[in-house]
């Protein structure tokens, strides 16, 4: 919602009505009869040097008990009445962690006759702090109920707990009251409400605001480079930055560091580069927060010689110096220098370990990430999300179905919230490991689906063979009004491949084209080829490839390729071996796979001139690679390799099993290996 502030103008049209009850334990205190009750464990002695021996004794105070009693003497003494001692009193409540001190608080107030808007503003602030809006605006309303007018200090304690979008009808009313009372262009009010309606997502309402103020106060233009930063328009930062320059006024160090985080997640070097260059040019001397800012912004810019150069030269660091650095290098592909340095961090907090594990990750050493992972669990840092996503997609990829399950009963342990963004690596590392249905349960439990988890749960029950539980699934997902993107018709153009649903995974194209606007890529062409070759239809496939708007990639050759395979059409297979070739002269599979087509088609002069190619280059076909889970931890297998220490049991039991198996009447599929080695080397 847009609004414009000149509705303030009339805040007789805002009613403000009490929330609901107080939600806090809900002990009832009779504090009228305090002056007869007796006294219960005794409390400390009062220091007599102390100036007011009351704030002596509530610095002792360590339940209700004791409150109680201390109340109780101010009764007696006659000192109940006093703002001095109340003050301090409801402060002390207030200030406490025992939630039961501050409902006290609460009853206090009531029974003192007319508060002061100090101790109004006392509880209002403590509410606030706890992020409990509805009663702050509660206790409100029961001061200017009370004839008490609110001061400087009670909008900004009040507007501080409207801090999202669910308590921004409170917001905006007590908005309309800061006018009324004459607190519209308090400064300290107006960055209160720059941030309120930023972090609240009305970051339109919150420019209104800061075009209202004092612009000559630069803590106004970081308020709204703060709320552009969290709304992450970071261009909007760089521009605000811009406008303050022209205007001359001065930045602080805190503005530089905003914009420089922006210039970081823009990528914008060169900006960041002129914005480095006004830092030098100010008498300031920049700080650590400074260094560090500098640092994020060279390396998310990709300039890792600079960001070392600053990291180098600075006298003081931090776990942030350090973890900026080691981010810098992962999403540079420099994970070798990244780990070099996370080992030499002299502290390490569960941002540098994530950030390494997600490197690991998104360069698919998956066996690393898992071993910085359980060096992880040997300290006494907790996962966060995050790492939990991150390890997650190494099951996945690993197929460590065990470590995928203790992640996820450390999910249920912790209380981590189940959301989209949880559900979604879990629903993906279920349908990698082969847990449809467990990664079906997990679907059913995320309580707000997008669109990635629809598409993580057609994807999963797509590549496990599921085809009809998948197109079933994206009927569910159209009723409930979630639009399907780009990789959900990959889901289900697999999902009818794997079906043999040729008509419909041609609707299925046509409909994304036609009715959600989506260009095909090359991977939805791949489908679409995958579904017709698979069913036979190799002549369809053929004119799709050579029809398509980009070029063939390995995969779509490599798909038709099996699909020729498959139906014995040799000079179809030819003809995609070639292209593979084209696309990869040094591809073994490809050479291997030609030479068996000329063998079955009795063209033994090619077969040996294949093999003469394959010489000449020195190209061998890539060894077969296995892995398997158990305790935790990924065993990795290569055809021929004898270097695990347990590999003579090992290759034992495996003759065994082979022999089994030929007794059984199990033939192997050698089609991928050449057909005049000899069958014991296949």
């Amino acid at each position: 919602m847009v609004l414009s502030l000149s509705r303030h103008k009339s805040p007789k049209r805002f009613h403000l009505q009490p929330p609901t009850p107080l939600k806090i334990p809900t002990k009832t205190f009779n504090l009228s009869s305090m002056a007869s009750s007796p006294l219960l464990p005794p409390l400390p002695r009062p220091s007599l040097s102390s100036p007011n021996p009351i704030v002596s004794l509530l610095s002792r105070c360590s339940s209700t008990c004791h409150l109680e009693q201390l109340h109780s003497l101010l009764v007696r003494s006659g000192l109940s009445h006093s703002p001095t001692q109340q003050a301090h009193l409801v402060s002390f409540c207030c200030n406490h962690s025992i939630p039961l001190f501050l409902n006290y608080a609460h009853q206090l107030l009531d029974e003192i006759h007319q508060p002061n808007p100090l101790l109004y503003n006392t509880l209002i602030k403590a509410y606030s702090d706890r992020k409990s809006p509805e009663t702050a605006v509660s206790v409100y309303i029961q001061m200017i109920s009370g004839g008490s007018l609110p001061n400087s200090h009670t909008f900004p304690c009040l507007l501080k707990s409207f801090d999202h979008a669910a308590s921004i009808k409170f917001g905006d009313e007590i908005h309309a009251h800061t006018i009324k009372f004459g607190f519209g262009d308090d400064p300290y009010v107006q960055n209160v409400l720059i941030c309120m309606y930023s972090s609240s997502g009305e970051i339109g309402i919150a420019r209104e605001v800061f075009e209202r103020s004092n612009k000559c106060n630069v803590v106004m233009w970081n308020a709204m480079m703060t709320g552009y930063n969290k709304s992450r328009k970071f261009r909007e930062t760089c521009k605000l930055f811009c406008d303050l320059e022209r205007d001359k006024v001065s930045p602080s160090l805190v503005t530089f560091i905003l914009v420089l985080s922006a210039c970081a997640k823009l990528g914008d070097l060169e900006y960041g580069m002129w914005v480095h260059s006004i830092i030098g040019d100010c008498s300031m001397v920049p700080n650590l927060k400074v260094h560090n800012a500098l640092i994020e912004m060279y390396a998310g810019c990709g300039d890792m010689a600079v960001a070392w150069r600053i990291f180098e030269e600075m006298t003081e660091k931090d776990v942030v110096s350090w973890t900026s650095m080691v981010v810098g290098f992962v999403n540079s592909g420099q994970l070798d220098r990244a780990r070099v340095l996370f080992d030499q961090m002299p502290d390490r907090d569960i941002v540098s370990w994530t950030a390494l594990i997600d490197g690991y990750v998104r360069c698919s050493r998956y066996k690393e990430a898992l071993a910085l992972f359980h060096a992880l669990q040997n300290t006494n840092i907790c996962p966060d999300e995050f790492t939990i996503v991150s390890m997650l997609t190494a099951c996945a990829q690993l197929g460590a179905l065990e470590l995928g399950e203790w992640v996820r009963v450390y999910i249920e342990r912790k209380k981590i919230k189940m959301d989209a963004f949880m559900g979604n690596a879990l629903i993906d590392m279920y349908s990698k490991c082969g847990c449809v249905d467990s990664a079906l349960e997990i679907f059913r439990k995320v309580p707000k689906r997008d669109k990635f988890t629809w598409t993580a749960m057609i994807v999963g029950l797509a590549i496990n063979g599921d085809g009809k539980r998948a197109l079933s699934l994206f009927s569910e997902m159209l009723r409930s009004s979630v639009r399907p993107d780009e990789i959900t018709f990959i889901g289900v153009l697999s999902a009818c491949s794997h079906s043999g649903l040729v008509d419909e995974g041609r609707d299925f194209f046509s409909r994304m084209i036609t009715t959600y606007g989506i260009k095909p890529n090359v991977t939805h062409y791949g489908c679409l080829v995958d579904l017709l070759g698979r069913a036979g239809h190799l002549q369809e496939a053929l004119e799709t490839i050579n029809n398509m708007p980009m070029k063939p990639n390995l995969t779509i050759w490599g798909s038709f390729l099996g699909a020729c395979r498959v139906y014995r059409n040799f000079e179809m297979a030819e003809l995609a071996c070639y292209r593979l070739l084209a696309l990869d002269s040094d591809n073994g599979t490809s050479y291997v796979l030609l030479s068996n087509i000329y063998a079955k088609s009795n063209k033994w002069d090619k077969v040996h001139k294949i093999r003469e190619m394959m010489m000449e280059k020195g190209i061998k076909k890539e060894p077969g690679c296995s892995l398997i889970e158990m305790k935790g931890e990924v065993h990795e297998f290569i055809a021929g390799d004898r270097s695990h220490p347990q590999s003579c049991d090992i290759y034992s039991k495996l003759e065994e099993i082979g022999e089994k198996l030929k007794s059984a009447g199990y033939v192997p599929d050698t089609s991928e290996v050449l057909l005049d080695m000899r069958e014991d080397e296949k």
